[in-house]
């Protein structure tokens, strides 16, 4: 088989390399830090590309011109030569200098400006990372009105959120290219990071640092919504569990209460209530997009098949796998169900 010619299969497998399914990009900014950053990228971005193309025009006009004339270089250059070669330094140390102060001050304005959004936030929210999962805890000044969720933020449009950034066993990095920069976490030193979203929508958010066999499982969901509607959801989750109705959901609660499931698991408004870091708080689980932080869809069978084997979905995670009677295992799932 013939093989393609290279000039023309790299510039395709560039192209090929830079998509993705990933909506979460830095040139589609969601709020004012990352709007910020987009326009401090495009500028290097412009600057370097121009840089590029004139080292790339200098390079073949000095090949065609060598080829063409057969120039043999000789041992000492005459005096325009010398005036020609020394023009040209100075004028490249010059433009480098005044590039490189540009970066450098933009660089600062740009910092100035994200200092500047990180003050008086309306709301705070902790974020533990976890291998390989998120724990989310909304904040207050009120202990009653504190609850956890796990692996999706929601927040109101147009605010100012502070991220208290933890991590509880190894260096994990808050990621949501639409929002903000990446931020690392070492354990035992927290992070802060200060976003707001102006556009109505899911974010998807990463963790940024290889953190482990399932660090590409490792997603944080952001869902932006307007305040009433937040706020509906916030009422929501800081409710207690509904008390299951049909006689196999109420056995698939004493399952989860008397089984293994509790030695890990919360379920607010049960014998297994408080809290818990060792896995999710699972009060309301089923209001949640996906389940294994992103590694599958919540819907019944999934759920049922995390249940019954974790690691045929996420390799690794520390979820063990639990063998459970089918009447137990119907149960458990019908009352999981039920956890809205």
């Amino acid at each position: 088989m013939k093989l393609l010619n290279p000039l023309f299969t790299l510039p395709f497998l560039c192209i090929a390399a830079a998509c993705s399914r990933n909506p979460s990009v830095l040139q589609d900014p969601a709020g004012p830090h990352a709007e910020i950053t987009g326009k401090l990228f495009r500028y290097f971005f412009a600057v370097n590309g121009v840089i590029f193309l004139l080292v790339l025009g200098f390079l073949f006009f000095a090949l065609w011109r060598r080829r063409e004339r057969q120039l043999v270089a000789p041992l000492q250059p005459d005096a325009q030569g010398e005036k020609r070669l020394l023009t040209g330094v100075v004028i490249a140390v010059s433009l480098t200098i005044i590039v490189l102060t540009s970066f450098v001050i933009l660089s600062y304005a740009v910092d100035k400006n994200l200092i500047g959004l990180d003050k008086n936030p309306a709301l705070e929210i902790e974020i533990t990372g976890h291998q390989w999962w998120w724990e989310v805890r909304y904040l207050s000044k009120t202990p009653s009105d504190v609850f956890t969720t796990a692996n999706e933020i929601h927040v109101p449009l147009n605010t100012k959120i502070r991220l208290i950034l933890k991590s509880s066993d190894v260096i994990h990095s808050v990621w949501f290219p639409n929002l903000a920069g990446k931020r690392d976490i070492i354990p035992g030193h927290d992070q802060d990071l200060f976003i707001r979203v102006d556009k109505e929508g899911t974010w998807q958010g990463r963790c940024g640092e290889f953190c482990g066999m399932q660090h590409a499982f490792m997603g944080l969901t952001l869902f932006a919504e307007p305040k009433p509607a937040f706020e509906a959801w916030e009422k929501a989750q800081r409710l207690p569990a509904e008390e299951p109705q049909s006689a196999e959901e109420k056995h698939g609660k004493e399952v989860f209460t008397t089984g293994a499931c509790a030695m890990c698991h919360v379920i607010r408004g049960t014998d297994s209530t408080g809290y818990s870091s060792n896995a999710p708080d699972l009060t309301h689980l089923k209001s949640r997009a996906t389940i294994g932080a992103g590694a599958a869809a919540n819907t019944k069978g999934d759920l049922g098949g995390w249940i019954l084997d974790p690691h045929g979905i996420k390799p690794g995670v520390h979820m063990p796998t639990i063998s459970q009677e089918p009447q137990d295992f119907q149960a458990l799932l019908s009352y999981l169900e039920t956890l809205k």
